[in-house]
Protein backbone atom coordinates (compact mmCIF):
# COMPACT_ATOMS: atom_id res chain seq x y z
CA UNK A 1 0.00 0.00 0.00
CA UNK A 2 2.65 2.65 0.57
CA UNK A 3 3.76 1.83 -3.29
CA UNK A 4 0.49 3.30 -4.43
CA UNK A 5 0.80 6.27 -2.13
CA UNK A 6 3.83 6.98 -3.52
CA UNK A 7 2.45 6.48 -6.72
CA UNK A 8 -1.03 7.86 -6.83
CA UNK A 9 -1.22 7.90 -11.09
CA UNK A 10 -1.03 4.31 -10.97
CA UNK A 11 -3.78 4.19 -8.20
CA UNK A 12 -6.01 6.49 -9.42
CA UNK A 13 -5.63 4.71 -13.59
CA UNK A 14 -6.03 1.04 -11.42
CA UNK A 15 -9.22 2.31 -9.63
CA UNK A 16 -11.00 3.81 -12.39
CA UNK A 17 -9.70 1.27 -14.86
CA UNK A 18 -11.13 -1.59 -12.69
CA UNK A 19 -14.35 -0.34 -12.00
CA UNK A 20 -14.85 0.61 -15.34
CA UNK A 21 -14.65 -2.92 -16.69
CA UNK A 22 -16.65 -4.04 -13.94
CA UNK A 23 -19.45 -1.67 -14.75
CA UNK A 24 -19.23 -2.51 -18.37
CA UNK A 25 -19.29 -6.81 -17.64
CA UNK A 26 -22.36 -6.19 -14.87
CA UNK A 27 -24.36 -3.60 -16.90
CA UNK A 28 -23.87 -5.94 -19.91
CA UNK A 29 -25.57 -9.05 -18.04
CA UNK A 30 -27.94 -6.89 -16.29
CA UNK A 31 -28.92 -5.77 -20.16
CA UNK A 32 -29.77 -9.26 -21.27
CA UNK A 33 -31.12 -10.33 -18.17
CA UNK A 34 -33.54 -7.40 -18.00
CA UNK A 35 -36.29 -7.87 -19.97
CA UNK A 36 -38.86 -7.20 -17.37
CA UNK A 37 -36.74 -6.16 -14.51
CA UNK A 38 -36.79 -2.62 -13.96
CA UNK A 39 -38.78 -1.66 -17.20
CA UNK A 40 -41.29 1.07 -16.25
CA UNK A 41 -45.17 1.00 -17.82
CA UNK A 42 -45.63 3.02 -20.82
CA UNK A 43 -49.02 3.17 -19.59
CA UNK A 44 -48.12 4.64 -15.88
CA UNK A 45 -49.79 7.92 -15.51
CA UNK A 46 -47.72 8.83 -12.14
CA UNK A 47 -45.23 9.45 -14.34
CA UNK A 48 -44.29 11.34 -17.55
CA UNK A 49 -40.99 9.95 -18.84
CA UNK A 50 -38.91 11.89 -21.91
CA UNK A 51 -38.23 9.14 -24.05
CA UNK A 52 -41.23 7.01 -24.42
CA UNK A 53 -39.10 3.80 -25.37
CA UNK A 54 -39.31 0.75 -22.68
CA UNK A 55 -35.95 0.47 -21.63
CA UNK A 56 -34.75 -1.68 -18.05
CA UNK A 57 -34.38 0.86 -15.30
CA UNK A 58 -31.04 -1.36 -13.55
CA UNK A 59 -27.95 0.87 -14.09
CA UNK A 60 -28.26 1.56 -10.74
CA UNK A 61 -27.77 -2.32 -9.66
CA UNK A 62 -24.38 -1.89 -11.13
CA UNK A 63 -23.54 1.37 -9.12
CA UNK A 64 -24.39 -0.84 -5.92
CA UNK A 65 -22.52 -3.55 -6.89
CA UNK A 66 -18.78 -1.35 -7.52
CA UNK A 67 -20.06 0.69 -4.67
CA UNK A 68 -19.84 -2.54 -2.49
CA UNK A 69 -16.45 -3.41 -3.94
CA UNK A 70 -15.18 -0.38 -3.45
CA UNK A 71 -15.92 -0.37 0.16
CA UNK A 72 -14.20 -3.48 0.60
CA UNK A 73 -11.33 -2.55 -1.16
CA UNK A 74 -11.34 0.24 0.75
CA UNK A 75 -11.18 -1.87 4.19
CA UNK A 76 -8.82 -4.14 2.51
CA UNK A 77 -6.23 -0.83 2.07
CA UNK A 78 -7.25 -0.04 5.71
CA UNK A 79 -6.30 -3.06 6.70
CA UNK A 80 -2.69 -3.31 5.49
CA UNK A 81 -2.14 0.81 5.99
CA UNK A 82 -3.95 2.32 8.58
CA UNK A 83 -5.84 5.12 6.98
CA UNK A 84 -6.55 8.44 9.15
CA UNK A 85 -10.74 8.67 9.15
CA UNK A 86 -13.43 8.51 11.18
CA UNK A 87 -14.96 5.58 12.00
CA UNK A 88 -18.51 6.49 12.49
CA UNK A 89 -18.46 8.64 9.69
CA UNK A 90 -17.73 5.94 6.80
CA UNK A 91 -20.10 3.46 8.40
CA UNK A 92 -23.06 6.72 8.54
CA UNK A 93 -22.30 7.22 4.54
CA UNK A 94 -22.18 3.08 3.43
CA UNK A 95 -25.63 2.93 5.86
CA UNK A 96 -27.28 6.17 3.78
CA UNK A 97 -26.41 5.00 0.36
CA UNK A 98 -27.69 1.62 1.12
CA UNK A 99 -30.65 2.71 2.30
CA UNK A 100 -31.21 5.45 -0.87
CA UNK A 101 -30.68 2.30 -2.91
CA UNK A 102 -33.41 0.37 -1.58
CA UNK A 103 -35.28 2.90 -1.60
CA UNK A 104 -34.78 3.57 -5.42
CA UNK A 105 -35.23 -0.12 -5.81
CA UNK A 106 -38.65 -0.39 -4.47
CA UNK A 107 -39.41 2.72 -6.32
CA UNK A 108 -38.10 1.09 -10.02
CA UNK A 109 -40.42 -1.80 -8.63
CA UNK A 110 -43.36 -0.36 -7.50
CA UNK A 111 -43.85 3.34 -7.95
CA UNK A 112 -43.46 4.71 -4.24
CA UNK A 113 -46.01 7.00 -2.79
CA UNK A 114 -43.28 10.88 -2.65
CA UNK A 115 -44.13 10.71 0.83
CA UNK A 116 -42.54 7.37 1.30
CA UNK A 117 -39.42 8.43 -0.40
CA UNK A 118 -39.23 11.92 1.20
CA UNK A 119 -39.88 10.30 4.75
CA UNK A 120 -36.47 7.74 3.24
CA UNK A 121 -34.50 10.57 2.26
CA UNK A 122 -35.27 12.92 5.74
CA UNK A 123 -33.94 9.69 7.63
CA UNK A 124 -30.81 9.55 5.24
CA UNK A 125 -29.71 13.85 6.18
CA UNK A 126 -30.77 13.00 9.85
CA UNK A 127 -28.22 9.57 9.83
CA UNK A 128 -25.36 12.20 8.05
CA UNK A 129 -25.73 14.87 10.18
CA UNK A 130 -26.03 12.27 13.58
CA UNK A 131 -22.87 10.62 12.01
CA UNK A 132 -20.32 13.60 11.47
CA UNK A 133 -21.32 14.07 7.62
CA UNK A 134 -22.77 17.55 8.36
CA UNK A 135 -22.14 21.20 7.35
CA UNK A 136 -20.54 23.02 9.83
CA UNK A 137 -20.47 27.36 8.58
CA UNK A 138 -22.86 28.79 11.07
CA UNK A 139 -22.28 29.81 14.30
CA UNK A 140 -25.88 28.74 15.17
CA UNK A 141 -25.62 24.34 14.62
CA UNK A 142 -29.58 24.70 14.63
CA UNK A 143 -28.74 26.39 11.36
CA UNK A 144 -25.97 23.49 10.55
CA UNK A 145 -28.81 21.17 11.35
CA UNK A 146 -31.31 22.51 9.21
CA UNK A 147 -29.44 23.02 6.18
CA UNK A 148 -27.75 19.79 6.13
CA UNK A 149 -30.95 18.23 5.91
CA UNK A 150 -32.22 20.48 3.43
CA UNK A 151 -29.48 19.95 1.58
CA UNK A 152 -29.75 16.16 2.06
CA UNK A 153 -33.19 15.93 0.46
CA UNK A 154 -33.00 18.47 -1.60
CA UNK A 155 -30.10 17.26 -3.80
CA UNK A 156 -31.37 13.25 -3.32
CA UNK A 157 -34.74 14.79 -5.63
CA UNK A 158 -32.56 17.20 -7.52
CA UNK A 159 -30.06 14.20 -9.34
CA UNK A 160 -33.33 12.09 -9.66
CA UNK A 161 -35.04 14.89 -11.55
CA UNK A 162 -31.99 15.95 -13.55
CA UNK A 163 -32.02 12.10 -14.60
CA UNK A 164 -35.07 12.73 -17.56
CA UNK A 165 -32.77 12.69 -20.95
CA UNK A 166 -29.90 10.16 -22.02
CA UNK A 167 -26.49 10.91 -20.37
CA UNK A 168 -27.70 13.92 -18.26
CA UNK A 169 -27.19 13.11 -14.90
CA UNK A 170 -24.08 10.65 -15.45
CA UNK A 171 -22.40 13.46 -17.22
CA UNK A 172 -23.25 15.73 -14.44
CA UNK A 173 -21.99 13.37 -11.81
CA UNK A 174 -18.58 12.90 -13.76
CA UNK A 175 -18.12 16.43 -13.29
CA UNK A 176 -18.71 16.23 -9.27
CA UNK A 177 -16.85 13.10 -8.80
CA UNK A 178 -13.78 14.37 -10.95
CA UNK A 179 -14.00 18.33 -8.77
CA UNK A 180 -13.14 15.66 -5.55
CA UNK A 181 -10.63 13.84 -7.02
CA UNK A 182 -8.51 16.82 -8.43
CA UNK A 183 -8.69 18.43 -5.09
CA UNK A 184 -7.49 15.73 -3.14
CA UNK A 185 -5.00 15.07 -5.43
CA UNK A 186 -3.94 18.99 -5.15
CA UNK A 187 -4.42 18.16 -1.64
CA UNK A 188 -2.60 14.85 -1.38
CA UNK A 189 -5.76 13.11 0.23
CA UNK A 190 -6.45 10.69 -2.85
CA UNK A 191 -5.26 7.86 -0.58
CA UNK A 192 -8.20 8.53 1.84
CA UNK A 193 -12.23 7.18 2.28
CA UNK A 194 -14.15 9.64 0.12
CA UNK A 195 -11.90 9.65 -2.68
CA UNK A 196 -11.34 6.38 -3.20
CA UNK A 197 -15.06 5.75 -3.43
CA UNK A 198 -14.81 8.51 -5.75
CA UNK A 199 -12.44 7.00 -8.20
CA UNK A 200 -14.69 3.70 -7.94
CA UNK A 201 -18.24 5.65 -8.74
CA UNK A 202 -16.55 7.63 -11.86
CA UNK A 203 -14.71 3.82 -13.10
CA UNK A 204 -18.78 2.43 -12.55
CA UNK A 205 -20.17 5.61 -13.85
CA UNK A 206 -17.53 5.68 -17.22
CA UNK A 207 -19.01 2.45 -17.57
CA UNK A 208 -22.60 2.87 -17.62
CA UNK A 209 -21.86 5.79 -19.82
CA UNK A 210 -21.32 3.70 -22.68
CA UNK A 211 -25.03 2.33 -22.52
CA UNK A 212 -26.30 5.65 -21.32
CA UNK A 213 -24.82 7.12 -24.10
CA UNK A 214 -27.41 8.88 -26.54
CA UNK A 215 -29.46 6.35 -27.97
CA UNK A 216 -29.34 5.15 -24.43
CA UNK A 217 -29.79 0.92 -24.18
CA UNK A 218 -30.46 1.44 -20.40
CA UNK A 219 -31.39 3.74 -17.52
CA UNK A 220 -30.10 4.39 -13.84
CA UNK A 221 -33.68 4.27 -12.73
CA UNK A 222 -34.39 5.87 -9.16
CA UNK A 223 -32.19 2.66 -7.86
CA UNK A 224 -29.45 4.86 -9.61
CA UNK A 225 -30.32 8.50 -8.96
CA UNK A 226 -31.07 7.81 -4.86
CA UNK A 227 -27.89 6.19 -4.99
CA UNK A 228 -25.85 8.70 -6.81
CA UNK A 229 -28.32 11.40 -5.06
CA UNK A 230 -26.97 10.62 -1.71
CA UNK A 231 -23.27 10.08 -2.39
CA UNK A 232 -22.93 13.35 -3.80
CA UNK A 233 -24.66 15.16 -0.96
CA UNK A 234 -22.02 13.75 1.12
CA UNK A 235 -18.78 14.97 -1.01
CA UNK A 236 -21.01 18.47 -1.43
CA UNK A 237 -20.95 18.57 2.53
CA UNK A 238 -17.35 17.70 3.14
CA UNK A 239 -15.71 19.12 0.36
CA UNK A 240 -18.11 22.51 -0.81
CA UNK A 241 -20.16 23.57 2.07
CA UNK A 242 -17.21 22.55 4.26
CA UNK A 243 -14.22 23.55 2.04
CA UNK A 244 -13.21 26.61 3.92
CA UNK A 245 -11.59 24.24 6.94
CA UNK A 246 -10.12 22.37 4.38
CA UNK A 247 -8.23 26.12 2.94
CA UNK A 248 -5.27 27.20 4.65
CA UNK A 249 -6.49 29.52 6.83
CA UNK A 250 -7.00 33.05 6.60
CA UNK A 251 -9.36 35.99 8.16
CA UNK A 252 -10.54 36.87 4.91
CA UNK A 253 -11.93 33.37 4.02
CA UNK A 254 -15.90 33.89 4.98
CA UNK A 255 -16.73 30.09 5.49
CA UNK A 256 -21.00 31.04 4.78
CA UNK A 257 -19.58 32.77 1.34
CA UNK A 258 -17.05 30.07 0.50
CA UNK A 259 -19.80 27.21 0.95
CA UNK A 260 -22.65 29.01 -0.72
CA UNK A 261 -20.14 29.80 -3.84
CA UNK A 262 -18.42 26.27 -3.78
CA UNK A 263 -22.02 24.52 -4.08
CA UNK A 264 -22.91 27.22 -6.66
CA UNK A 265 -20.44 26.29 -8.82
CA UNK A 266 -19.79 22.49 -8.64
CA UNK A 267 -23.57 21.83 -8.11
CA UNK A 268 -25.17 24.59 -11.06
CA UNK A 269 -26.47 22.18 -13.18
CA UNK A 270 -28.55 20.09 -10.57
CA UNK A 271 -29.64 23.19 -8.59
CA UNK A 272 -30.29 25.33 -12.11
CA UNK A 273 -32.59 22.65 -13.36
CA UNK A 274 -34.40 21.66 -10.16
CA UNK A 275 -34.95 25.79 -9.29
CA UNK A 276 -36.34 26.35 -12.93
CA UNK A 277 -38.49 23.35 -12.62
CA UNK A 278 -40.23 24.23 -9.51
CA UNK A 279 -41.00 27.62 -10.45
CA UNK A 280 -42.35 27.26 -13.62
CA UNK A 281 -44.41 24.45 -12.26
CA UNK A 282 -45.69 26.36 -8.87
CA UNK A 283 -46.34 29.12 -11.18
CA UNK A 284 -49.07 26.58 -12.96
CA UNK A 285 -50.23 25.04 -9.84
CA UNK A 286 -48.35 21.46 -10.26
CA UNK A 287 -46.52 19.69 -8.36
CA UNK A 288 -42.48 19.86 -8.60
CA UNK A 289 -42.01 16.26 -8.19
CA UNK A 290 -44.14 14.60 -10.32
CA UNK A 291 -42.02 13.97 -13.51
CA UNK A 292 -43.04 15.95 -16.72
CA UNK A 293 -40.95 17.40 -20.00
CA UNK A 294 -40.09 20.92 -18.92
CA UNK A 295 -36.66 20.52 -17.72
CA UNK A 296 -34.04 22.70 -18.88
CA UNK A 297 -32.67 19.98 -21.13
CA UNK A 298 -35.92 19.36 -22.66
CA UNK A 299 -36.95 23.39 -23.47
CA UNK A 300 -32.97 23.12 -25.18
CA UNK A 301 -34.09 19.91 -27.72
CA UNK A 302 -37.32 22.27 -28.21
CA UNK A 303 -34.56 25.02 -29.17
CA UNK A 304 -33.19 22.45 -32.09
CA UNK A 305 -30.06 21.25 -30.53
CA UNK A 306 -29.52 17.37 -30.19
CA UNK A 307 -29.92 15.35 -26.99
CA UNK A 308 -25.87 14.77 -27.56
CA UNK A 309 -25.13 18.14 -28.05
CA UNK A 310 -27.03 19.04 -24.94
CA UNK A 311 -25.20 16.71 -22.83
CA UNK A 312 -21.64 17.79 -24.27
CA UNK A 313 -22.96 20.74 -23.18
CA UNK A 314 -23.96 20.15 -20.13
CA UNK A 315 -20.51 18.77 -19.19
CA UNK A 316 -18.74 21.92 -20.82
CA UNK A 317 -20.28 23.84 -18.37
CA UNK A 318 -19.96 21.09 -15.49
CA UNK A 319 -15.87 21.60 -16.37
CA UNK A 320 -15.85 25.78 -16.27
CA UNK A 321 -17.52 25.48 -12.94
CA UNK A 322 -15.14 22.79 -11.45
CA UNK A 323 -11.98 24.56 -13.17
CA UNK A 324 -13.43 28.02 -11.13
CA UNK A 325 -14.35 26.20 -7.88
CA UNK A 326 -10.64 24.69 -8.20
CA UNK A 327 -9.02 28.13 -8.77
CA UNK A 328 -11.22 29.70 -5.68
CA UNK A 329 -10.08 26.99 -3.38
CA UNK A 330 -6.23 28.18 -3.59
CA UNK A 331 -7.24 31.65 -5.14
CA UNK A 332 -9.39 34.04 -3.08
CA UNK A 333 -9.27 37.35 -4.48
CA UNK A 334 -11.88 39.16 -5.29
CA UNK A 335 -11.82 38.97 -9.32
CA UNK A 336 -12.13 35.32 -8.80
CA UNK A 337 -15.10 35.60 -6.93
CA UNK A 338 -16.71 38.12 -9.08
CA UNK A 339 -16.21 36.04 -11.93
CA UNK A 340 -17.27 32.80 -10.32
CA UNK A 341 -20.73 34.81 -9.14
CA UNK A 342 -20.83 35.98 -12.78
CA UNK A 343 -20.86 32.61 -14.07
CA UNK A 344 -23.57 31.22 -12.03
CA UNK A 345 -25.66 33.85 -12.78
CA UNK A 346 -25.39 34.16 -16.56
CA UNK A 347 -25.57 30.04 -16.15
CA UNK A 348 -28.74 29.85 -14.58
CA UNK A 349 -30.21 32.96 -16.03
CA UNK A 350 -29.76 31.74 -19.56
CA UNK A 351 -31.30 27.97 -18.25
CA UNK A 352 -34.45 29.56 -16.84
CA UNK A 353 -35.13 32.28 -19.48
CA UNK A 354 -34.59 29.17 -22.05
CA UNK A 355 -37.74 27.93 -20.57
CA UNK A 356 -40.40 30.83 -20.72
CA UNK A 357 -39.17 32.42 -23.71
CA UNK A 358 -41.65 31.30 -26.34
CA UNK A 359 -40.52 29.39 -29.05
CA UNK A 360 -41.40 29.15 -32.64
Amino acid sequence: MIYFQNNISLFIVLSIGLTFILSIVINSILLKFSQNLGVRQQTSQKEIRWNMTVKPSVGGISFFVTFLINFIILNFIDHFSPLSYNNLKIVGVFVVCTIAFLMGLADDAYNTKPLLKFITQLICGLILYYTDTKISIFPFEVFNFALTIFWVVGLMNSINMLDNMDAITTIVSIVILMFVIILNMYLRMIISPLPILSLGFLGTLLGFLVYNWHPSKMFMGDTGSQLLGSFLAVLGIDYCWNAYSLMEQSTDINPILTGFLSIALVFILPISDTITVSINRLKKGQSPFIGGKDHTTHHLFFRGITEKRIAVLFFVIGLIGLSLAINDFFNHHLFWIIVSFSFCSITFISLYLNTIIKKK
